[in-house]
């Protein structure tokens, strides 16, 4: 247990800010060691896993947990399927990688998202037409108020577009684990009419591309367009893409005829980036905070020094515009803090 430390180097932001008490732990004994002593003193908890889908506003006047529990394990189902469970502390894109290794498809298109394995189900990750819920079974939780471990199959979890339950009544109720997921070991599907995938295999001169290709062709989409939070602070994709009514849509279509949309039944997914850029956000900088010139949906530290009030600052002006121009009101994915 250590008092008064710095978060900067665990929120993938960069933001400066301090903990009153900070515990690292890698096991479940000591996870458990660290909550009683949080319970004996009555301090408020923050939980932290890889720190990429968070803004640090302000310091933290209790007990922040790094949660570093490591370990891969695989049960195979039978020549098709196989089980693969991760604790909670492993790399994400690392995790992704050594499933590839083994050729064990349908996590592919996930390559480098940051974070960790634990936080994936909590927002439902997704990218490049996949989603966690395609292939998540279970995962293991820690019950915060009964201390007891419990398992969560996917009804339970609730899944939705970036959401699930940890998000919404589960939240702040449950330390996630582990997580298993149901991957393909030959018969692989593979996805590649999402994004910018085919023009990308395209140039890789790839025609019957590999579970494997596909990955390397999510990694250099993404390291195109969007900054490497080891060089520029940054949290990914800071807004969700809103869902509007196809009428509101049509409405919509009417005055600004290159609108792009995804229907869905009665509504319509709205890329928020097109719509941030429309309202002259694609690489304007205030102090020390921009959005990044490739990609407006991702907001960055630009100079380093960014309070993380300055970046919520700058995320309110982004959605009070977007909803004077269109009508739309724009959703933090980030968890504010």
């Amino acid at each position: 247990m250590q008092e008064n430390i710095s978060l900067k180097p665990y929120n993938t932001f960069g933001v400066d800010v301090s903990a009153r008490y900070f515990a690292e732990v890698k096991t479940l004994e000591e996870l458990l060691g660290a909550l009683q002593y949080l319970k004996t003193q009555k301090l408020p908890l923050l939980l932290l896993g890889g720190g990429s889908n968070l803004l640090l506003t302000k310091d933290f006047d209790g007990l922040v947990i790094q949660l570093n529990l490591k370990g891969i394990s695989e049960d195979v189902i039978n020549e098709n399927e196989v089980l693969v469970t991760s604790k909670a502390g492993e790399n994400w894109h690392e995790f992704v990688q050594f499933c590839l290794d083994r050729n064990y498809g349908g996590l592919e298109n996930l390559s480098l998202i940051p974070g960790n394995v634990g936080t994936s189900p909590m927002q439902n990750i997704g990218a490049y037409g996949t989603e966690i819920k395609d292939t998540f079974v279970s995962c293991k939780v820690l019950n915060l108020e009964t201390l007891q471990v419990e398992e969560f199959d996917h009804q339970k979890c609730n899944f939705g577009y970036r959401e699930s339950i940890f998000k919404r009544e589960g939240k702040g109720k449950y330390v996630i684990l582990d997580v298993t997921f149901k991957l393909t070991a030959k018969n692989h599907s593979i996805k590649t009419d999402y994004g910018a995938i085919q023009s990308e295999l395209q140039n890789l001169r790839i025609a019957n591309p590999t579970i494997q290709d596909i990955s390397k062709a999510v990694i250099n989409i993404r390291q195109s367009k969007l900054p490497d939070p080891k060089i520029i602070g940054n949290a990914g994709s800071f807004f969700k893409n809103p869902t509007i009514p196809l009428s509101q849509f049509e409405n919509l279509k009417l005055k600004f005829e290159n609108i792009p949309g995804y229907p869905n039944g009665e509504f319509v997914k709205v890329p928020a980036g097109w719509l941030i850029e429309q309202c002259g956000w694609k690489g304007k900088q205030i102090g020390n905070v921009a959005s990044h010139k490739l990609q407006a949906l991702v907001l960055i530290n630009a100079t380093g020094n960014a309070s993380g009030k300055e970046i919520f600052d700058f995320s309110t002006m982004i959605i009070d515009s977007v909803k004077e121009k269109f009508g739309i009101e724009l959703e933090r994915e980030v968890n504010i803090i």
